[in-house]
Protein backbone atom coordinates (compact mmCIF):
# COMPACT_ATOMS: atom_id res chain seq x y z
CA UNK A 1 0.00 0.00 0.00
CA UNK A 2 0.91 3.28 -0.87
CA UNK A 3 0.27 6.17 1.98
CA UNK A 4 -0.65 9.73 0.23
CA UNK A 5 -1.67 12.87 2.39
CA UNK A 6 -4.31 14.79 0.85
CA UNK A 7 -5.43 17.55 1.89
CA UNK A 8 -8.52 20.07 0.88
CA UNK A 9 -11.32 22.41 2.58
CA UNK A 10 -14.63 20.74 4.68
CA UNK A 11 -16.64 21.98 1.88
CA UNK A 12 -19.02 20.39 -0.61
CA UNK A 13 -16.79 20.54 -3.28
CA UNK A 14 -14.46 17.84 -1.99
CA UNK A 15 -17.50 14.83 -1.23
CA UNK A 16 -16.52 13.13 -4.66
CA UNK A 17 -12.66 12.01 -2.59
CA UNK A 18 -14.74 11.22 0.70
CA UNK A 19 -17.20 8.88 -1.62
CA UNK A 20 -14.32 7.76 -3.30
CA UNK A 21 -12.11 6.52 -0.18
CA UNK A 22 -15.64 5.17 1.49
CA UNK A 23 -16.25 3.12 -1.66
CA UNK A 24 -12.69 1.30 -1.40
CA UNK A 25 -11.46 2.74 -4.96
CA UNK A 26 -8.40 4.21 -4.13
CA UNK A 27 -7.46 1.05 -1.44
CA UNK A 28 -8.13 -1.28 -4.22
CA UNK A 29 -5.25 0.40 -6.56
CA UNK A 30 -3.35 0.07 -3.16
CA UNK A 31 -3.28 3.53 -2.37
CA UNK A 32 -4.03 4.48 1.18
CA UNK A 33 -5.03 7.81 0.93
CA UNK A 34 -5.11 9.74 4.07
CA UNK A 35 -7.51 12.95 3.58
CA UNK A 36 -6.91 15.98 6.26
CA UNK A 37 -9.35 18.83 6.15
CA UNK A 38 -8.23 22.30 6.20
CA UNK A 39 -10.46 24.60 7.09
CA UNK A 40 -8.00 27.49 7.42
CA UNK A 41 -8.05 27.05 3.87
CA UNK A 42 -5.38 28.12 0.89
CA UNK A 43 -2.36 29.51 2.75
CA UNK A 44 -2.56 26.49 5.55
CA UNK A 45 -2.29 24.07 2.61
CA UNK A 46 0.32 26.05 0.35
CA UNK A 47 2.36 25.91 3.93
CA UNK A 48 1.58 21.92 3.82
CA UNK A 49 2.99 21.27 0.63
CA UNK A 50 6.04 23.03 1.33
CA UNK A 51 6.44 21.64 4.69
CA UNK A 52 5.89 17.94 3.19
CA UNK A 53 2.98 17.08 5.14
CA UNK A 54 0.84 17.18 2.28
CA UNK A 55 1.52 15.22 -0.86
CA UNK A 56 -1.36 16.90 -2.84
CA UNK A 57 -3.52 19.35 -2.05
CA UNK A 58 -7.33 20.36 -3.38
CA UNK A 59 -6.73 23.84 -3.59
CA UNK A 60 -8.06 27.27 -5.39
CA UNK A 61 -6.45 27.70 -7.99
CA UNK A 62 -5.36 31.79 -7.19
CA UNK A 63 -3.60 31.17 -4.02
CA UNK A 64 -1.72 28.21 -5.57
CA UNK A 65 -0.55 30.24 -8.68
CA UNK A 66 0.50 32.56 -6.37
CA UNK A 67 2.59 30.71 -3.90
CA UNK A 68 4.34 28.20 -7.03
CA UNK A 69 5.74 31.90 -8.19
CA UNK A 70 6.49 32.58 -4.40
CA UNK A 71 8.80 29.29 -4.58
CA UNK A 72 6.16 26.53 -3.67
CA UNK A 73 7.82 23.38 -4.99
CA UNK A 74 4.89 21.99 -6.59
CA UNK A 75 2.91 21.53 -9.95
CA UNK A 76 -0.97 21.91 -10.86
CA UNK A 77 -1.96 18.55 -12.31
CA UNK A 78 -5.16 19.39 -13.38
CA UNK A 79 -7.93 21.44 -12.99
CA UNK A 80 -10.61 20.45 -10.59
CA UNK A 81 -13.86 22.77 -10.81
CA UNK A 82 -13.92 24.88 -13.95
CA UNK A 83 -17.09 27.25 -12.69
CA UNK A 84 -15.66 30.22 -11.00
CA UNK A 85 -16.31 30.41 -6.98
CA UNK A 86 -18.58 32.39 -6.08
CA UNK A 87 -17.62 34.48 -2.93
CA UNK A 88 -20.11 36.03 -0.55
CA UNK A 89 -19.52 39.56 0.73
CA UNK A 90 -20.48 39.16 4.36
CA UNK A 91 -21.21 41.63 6.90
CA UNK A 92 -22.50 41.30 11.10
CA UNK A 93 -26.10 41.31 10.73
CA UNK A 94 -26.59 43.94 12.97
CA UNK A 95 -24.42 46.27 11.37
CA UNK A 96 -25.07 49.16 9.31
CA UNK A 97 -23.01 48.83 6.26
CA UNK A 98 -25.77 48.26 3.27
CA UNK A 99 -24.04 47.49 0.32
CA UNK A 100 -20.41 46.74 -0.87
CA UNK A 101 -19.49 50.44 -1.50
CA UNK A 102 -20.30 50.98 2.70
CA UNK A 103 -16.84 48.73 2.79
CA UNK A 104 -14.40 51.05 1.79
CA UNK A 105 -11.51 51.35 3.41
CA UNK A 106 -12.98 49.50 5.95
CA UNK A 107 -11.31 46.21 7.71
CA UNK A 108 -11.79 42.72 6.40
CA UNK A 109 -11.38 39.43 7.90
CA UNK A 110 -9.04 36.47 5.84
CA UNK A 111 -8.57 33.42 7.49
CA UNK A 112 -4.55 34.03 6.65
CA UNK A 113 -1.35 35.68 4.43
CA UNK A 114 -2.57 34.63 0.95
CA UNK A 115 -5.58 32.83 1.38
CA UNK A 116 -8.13 32.95 -0.90
CA UNK A 117 -9.99 35.44 1.20
CA UNK A 118 -7.27 37.93 1.32
CA UNK A 119 -6.83 37.71 -2.58
CA UNK A 120 -10.30 37.94 -3.37
CA UNK A 121 -10.76 40.81 -1.31
CA UNK A 122 -7.97 42.45 -3.93
CA UNK A 123 -10.15 40.96 -6.54
CA UNK A 124 -13.37 42.88 -5.31
CA UNK A 125 -11.33 46.30 -4.38
CA UNK A 126 -10.01 46.36 -7.83
CA UNK A 127 -13.80 45.78 -9.23
CA UNK A 128 -14.82 48.85 -7.34
CA UNK A 129 -12.40 50.98 -8.12
CA UNK A 130 -10.91 51.39 -4.79
CA UNK A 131 -7.18 51.60 -4.04
CA UNK A 132 -5.64 47.95 -3.09
CA UNK A 133 -3.05 49.53 -1.15
CA UNK A 134 -5.65 50.72 1.23
CA UNK A 135 -6.92 46.78 2.42
CA UNK A 136 -6.85 46.27 5.62
CA UNK A 137 -6.53 42.91 7.37
CA UNK A 138 -7.58 40.87 10.35
CA UNK A 139 -6.72 37.44 10.65
CA UNK A 140 -9.21 35.20 11.77
CA UNK A 141 -8.20 31.51 11.04
CA UNK A 142 -11.62 29.88 10.45
CA UNK A 143 -14.74 30.89 9.58
CA UNK A 144 -15.86 30.62 13.58
CA UNK A 145 -12.88 33.21 13.92
CA UNK A 146 -15.11 35.69 11.63
CA UNK A 147 -18.39 35.19 12.98
CA UNK A 148 -16.61 36.67 16.52
CA UNK A 149 -14.51 38.99 14.42
CA UNK A 150 -17.89 40.64 12.58
CA UNK A 151 -19.77 40.63 15.74
CA UNK A 152 -17.51 42.44 18.15
CA UNK A 153 -16.13 44.56 15.40
CA UNK A 154 -12.75 43.95 14.94
CA UNK A 155 -13.33 43.35 11.65
CA UNK A 156 -15.83 44.57 9.00
CA UNK A 157 -16.73 42.26 6.39
CA UNK A 158 -15.67 38.30 4.95
CA UNK A 159 -15.20 36.97 2.27
CA UNK A 160 -15.68 33.22 1.66
CA UNK A 161 -17.92 30.29 -0.31
CA UNK A 162 -21.51 31.94 -0.94
CA UNK A 163 -23.21 28.46 -0.44
CA UNK A 164 -20.87 27.60 2.84
CA UNK A 165 -21.08 30.45 4.13
CA UNK A 166 -25.29 30.85 3.86
CA UNK A 167 -26.33 28.82 7.29
CA UNK A 168 -25.11 31.84 9.06
CA UNK A 169 -26.92 34.23 7.13
CA UNK A 170 -29.54 32.04 7.32
CA UNK A 171 -29.28 32.31 11.31
CA UNK A 172 -29.14 35.88 11.13
CA UNK A 173 -25.49 36.32 12.40
CA UNK A 174 -24.15 37.70 8.89
CA UNK A 175 -25.46 39.38 6.54
CA UNK A 176 -24.44 39.13 2.42
CA UNK A 177 -24.52 42.38 0.66
CA UNK A 178 -22.40 40.98 -2.38
CA UNK A 179 -20.88 38.52 -4.35
CA UNK A 180 -17.51 38.40 -5.66
CA UNK A 181 -17.30 35.33 -8.34
CA UNK A 182 -13.79 34.27 -9.38
CA UNK A 183 -11.92 35.16 -12.90
CA UNK A 184 -11.10 31.99 -12.94
CA UNK A 185 -11.52 28.57 -12.50
CA UNK A 186 -12.20 27.69 -8.71
CA UNK A 187 -10.05 24.59 -7.73
CA UNK A 188 -7.37 22.54 -9.02
CA UNK A 189 -5.04 19.71 -7.77
CA UNK A 190 -1.57 19.84 -6.93
CA UNK A 191 1.00 18.04 -6.17
CA UNK A 192 4.32 18.07 -4.53
CA UNK A 193 7.23 18.44 -7.47
CA UNK A 194 9.50 15.31 -4.89
CA UNK A 195 6.32 13.12 -4.59
CA UNK A 196 5.51 13.63 -8.30
CA UNK A 197 8.30 12.62 -9.67
CA UNK A 198 8.67 9.77 -7.62
CA UNK A 199 5.46 8.72 -7.85
CA UNK A 200 3.95 9.48 -11.25
CA UNK A 201 2.05 6.31 -12.27
CA UNK A 202 0.06 7.09 -8.18
CA UNK A 203 -1.33 10.44 -8.96
CA UNK A 204 -2.27 9.19 -12.47
CA UNK A 205 -4.37 6.46 -10.87
CA UNK A 206 -6.06 8.94 -8.11
CA UNK A 207 -6.53 11.51 -11.36
CA UNK A 208 -8.45 8.89 -13.00
CA UNK A 209 -10.14 7.51 -9.90
CA UNK A 210 -11.78 11.28 -9.10
CA UNK A 211 -12.64 11.83 -12.64
CA UNK A 212 -14.58 8.98 -12.92
CA UNK A 213 -16.99 10.15 -9.92
CA UNK A 214 -16.60 13.66 -10.38
CA UNK A 215 -18.11 12.61 -14.43
CA UNK A 216 -21.09 11.54 -13.11
CA UNK A 217 -21.52 13.26 -9.31
CA UNK A 218 -24.56 14.98 -10.02
CA UNK A 219 -25.82 11.57 -11.58
CA UNK A 220 -25.95 10.25 -7.99
CA UNK A 221 -29.30 9.50 -6.81
CA UNK A 222 -30.69 11.65 -3.10
CA UNK A 223 -26.86 13.74 -3.85
CA UNK A 224 -28.69 17.20 -3.26
CA UNK A 225 -30.43 15.08 0.09
CA UNK A 226 -27.22 13.71 0.99
CA UNK A 227 -25.15 17.13 0.60
CA UNK A 228 -28.16 18.98 2.27
CA UNK A 229 -28.27 16.94 5.38
CA UNK A 230 -23.94 16.98 5.79
CA UNK A 231 -23.29 20.74 5.54
CA UNK A 232 -26.29 21.71 7.10
CA UNK A 233 -27.97 23.53 3.80
CA UNK A 234 -31.01 24.04 2.60
CA UNK A 235 -32.19 21.90 -0.33
CA UNK A 236 -32.71 24.14 -2.60
CA UNK A 237 -29.57 25.91 -1.91
CA UNK A 238 -27.53 22.69 -2.97
CA UNK A 239 -29.80 22.24 -5.60
CA UNK A 240 -28.33 25.84 -6.83
CA UNK A 241 -24.75 24.78 -6.07
CA UNK A 242 -25.06 21.42 -8.34
CA UNK A 243 -26.44 23.74 -11.22
CA UNK A 244 -23.75 26.36 -11.23
CA UNK A 245 -20.90 23.67 -10.43
CA UNK A 246 -18.64 21.92 -13.61
CA UNK A 247 -16.30 19.92 -12.47
CA UNK A 248 -13.44 19.56 -14.94
CA UNK A 249 -11.44 16.35 -15.88
CA UNK A 250 -9.11 18.22 -17.76
CA UNK A 251 -5.27 19.79 -17.72
CA UNK A 252 -4.54 23.81 -17.23
CA UNK A 253 -3.89 24.55 -20.47
CA UNK A 254 -1.05 27.10 -21.06
CA UNK A 255 -3.50 29.51 -22.27
CA UNK A 256 -5.50 29.22 -19.75
CA UNK A 257 -2.66 29.52 -17.09
CA UNK A 258 -1.29 32.84 -18.55
CA UNK A 259 -4.71 34.68 -18.46
CA UNK A 260 -5.17 33.68 -14.52
CA UNK A 261 -1.54 34.44 -14.05
CA UNK A 262 -1.67 38.08 -16.00
CA UNK A 263 -4.97 38.83 -13.98
CA UNK A 264 -3.04 38.15 -10.57
CA UNK A 265 -0.16 40.30 -11.90
CA UNK A 266 -2.46 42.92 -12.97
CA UNK A 267 -4.40 43.04 -9.57
CA UNK A 268 -0.75 43.53 -8.09
CA UNK A 269 -0.92 39.65 -6.00
CA UNK A 270 1.49 38.58 -7.38
CA UNK A 271 4.89 41.17 -8.38
CA UNK A 272 6.45 38.53 -10.56
CA UNK A 273 5.56 35.92 -13.18
CA UNK A 274 6.47 32.30 -13.54
CA UNK A 275 6.37 29.68 -16.61
CA UNK A 276 4.02 27.12 -17.35
CA UNK A 277 7.22 24.83 -17.19
CA UNK A 278 7.36 25.72 -13.59
CA UNK A 279 3.73 25.81 -12.78
CA UNK A 280 1.45 23.31 -14.72
CA UNK A 281 2.18 19.42 -15.02
CA UNK A 282 0.15 17.50 -17.25
CA UNK A 283 0.20 13.58 -16.28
Amino acid sequence: MKTVKIVGVPEHFNLPWHLCIENGEFEAENIDLQWKDIPEGTGKMCQMLRDGEADIAVILTEGIVKDIVAGNPSKIVQVYVQSPLIWGIHVAAKSDFQSVKDLKDKKVAISRLGSGSQLMAYVNAHENGWKTDDLQFEIINTIDGAVEALTKGTADYFMWERFMTKPLVDQGIFRRVGDCPTPWPSFVITVRDEFLKKNPKIVEKILEIINKTTHDFTQIPNIDKTLSGLFNQKIEDIQEWLKLTQWSQKNLSEKAFLKIQNQLFDLGIIDKKSTFVETVKAL
